[in-house]
């Protein structure tokens, strides 16, 4: 079979479950990647609940309306320590069926946290990044955008993260959080 013809059967294939259902199939779950009887710990976190299952707490959390949450994420790496995490309230698990007024939000929120850490923690840059399905490296099966702080020769994608500890990322999210109810912009969401 030639590359071509494999791409084609794809997209056969597709339209053909689309015809047969298209709610399925438009709803992501041909890209879904959670195992059976997943618990989805950013649902959980949204919906206010701590438990074994839940790393992040709900004193993590720097900001919230009805469609988006952002939040200190609980794994750090060595030097770039209090990075966010913006998701979805909506359990979503990838960017395939992220509807774009959700991605406005998050991308306009995702600005104002980048001024945020340039101001608060006197970073040198920022980066952000997102992962879909688990060759894109993704490992929570709900959509999630990083945004990193960033200081020069930090090696961010040359170290490996480590789960950092409560009381510190409090600190961080008090700063964050105060940062973001100073800006005006916030509202706008």
């Amino acid at each position: 079979m030639q590359k071509g013809e494999h791409t084609r059967n794809g997209e056969i294939r597709r339209n053909i479950e689309i015809f047969l259902n298209p709610i399925t199939v438009e709803a992501g779950y041909i890209y879904n990647h959670a195992p059976e009887g997943y618990t989805c710990p950013f649902c959980l976190l949204v919906s206010g609940i701590e438990n074994e299952d839940v790393r992040s707490k709900q004193a993590d959390i720097i900001y919230q309306d009805h469609y988006i949450t952002a939040f200190i994420a609980s794994h750090w790496y060595p030097n770039n320590e209090g990075h966010v995490l913006i998701i979805p309230n909506q359990h979503i698990e990838n960017i395939y069926t992220l509807k774009v007024e959700i991605s406005n939000r998050i991308h306009e929120l995702e600005i104002e946290i980048a001024k945020g850490l340039k101001e608060v923690y006197k970073c040198d840059g920022v980066s952000s990044r997102q992962h879909n399905e688990p060759d894109g490296s993704q490992d929570v099966w709900h959509y999630h955008l990083h945004v990193f702080p960033r200081y020069l020769g930090d090696n961010l994608y040359g170290t490996f993260g480590k789960l950092s500890d409560e009381s510190t990322r409090k600190n961080f999210a008090q700063l964050l959080s105060g940062y973001l109810s100073k800006n005006k912009n916030i509202g706008a969401y």
